[in-house]
């Protein structure tokens, strides 16, 4: 499909990572912090761009975070790979929908991943969560395994979450047995139910939507999500500079005790973006009126 994609994501050397992008329509800011308490960086986050405009036309931009598990060498594997293996096969010479390549890239990153597990017994079990972003056009298409988070933010309506989160005490708030002040407290809430290379396949979440000018979509791992409530992250986002706001919240988890890896990945689209077609193949998620965000929400995730 012509030249092999610019692709930026770190970090390599379980520290930190952080880095810039301007395009003709979106703005985009990623940074990964190890936070205080953790010797090593398990969180992974990535950005790819094809310099060849046919491929950039065909499959568009990818931005993605994976939080690793399974030990601080394991972890940090897992994620790098996930979303390095994800990259390789999204954009591989192969036909198929932007939904269905996404779909193929997670389960591609799986079987490596826990094929290398199964090579070497010291990274048997590990994993990693993986919440992946394509834009194409004026449409965007969210790949999600784990509890890292997207996140959407549209003018003056509320914070959405788009993704749902695969963990033991998030389904027990999507079935009404915990409130989402009791889940933020729980002291299993870091106990996943699905992630990327823990068993042979893996079932991805697919959602799509369409954009608008001034839209917002943050990728983060739980290291953001678990310190900063959506209250506290929509009041950063009022910043006009995607870097700016960034920095701050990864400032706000670290001042809250930092106690695990942070990432974050911010996405706003600074004017109209070119149309496309929404293809089909996942979930269309269609933003709520400030008024009618709660119900819309809740009928959102029992569909699925």
């Amino acid at each position: 499909m012509g030249l092999i994609p610019l692709t930026h994501g770190g970090p390599d050397n379980g520290e930190n990572f952080e880095y810039h992008w301007n395009g003709d329509y979106i703005h985009a800011h990623l940074l990964s912090d190890v936070g205080k308490k953790r010797v090593h960086n398990e969180d992974s986050c990535i950005f790819c761009a094809p310099q060849d405009m046919a491929l950039l036309y065909d499959r568009g931009l990818v931005f993605a975070v994976a939080d690793g598990m399974g030990g601080a060498s394991a972890g940090e594997l897992a994620s790098r790979l996930a979303l390095q293996t994800l990259i390789e096969e999204y954009y591989a010479e192969k036909p198929g929908a932007i939904p269905d390549r996404l779909t193929e890239s997670l389960q591609a990153a799986n079987a490596r991943i826990f094929a290398e597990a199964e090579k070497n017994p010291e990274f048997r079990g590990m994993g990693t969560t993986v919440s992946a972003v394509v834009i194409h056009g004026s449409c965007a298409y969210i790949g999600q395994v784990g509890d890292s988070r997207v996140y959407l933010k549209r003018t003056e309506r509320k914070i959405f979450q788009v993704t749902d989160d695969h963990s033991l005490v998030a389904e027990q708030v999507r079935n009404g047995y915990l409130s989402e002040q009791e889940a933020r407290n729980h002291s299993l809430k870091n106990l996943i139910t699905r992630a990327v290379g823990i068993k042979d396949t893996v079932n991805s979440d697919l959602f799509s939507l369409r954009l608008q000018e001034g839209d917002l979509i943050l990728i983060c791992s739980d290291g953001l999500s678990n310190l900063l409530d959506d209250n506290e992250i929509s009041s950063v986002l009022t910043s006009e500079s995607v870097q700016s706001a960034v920095r701050v919240m990864v400032g706000k988890a670290l001042a809250k005790g930092g106690n695990d890896n942070i990432t974050a990945v911010l996405l706003r689209v600074i004017k109209e973006p070119p149309y496309r077609e929404l293809q089909e193949g996942a979930n269309e998620v269609n933003v709520p009126a400030p008024g009618l965000f709660n119900r819309l929400k809740a009928i959102l995730r029992n569909s699925h």
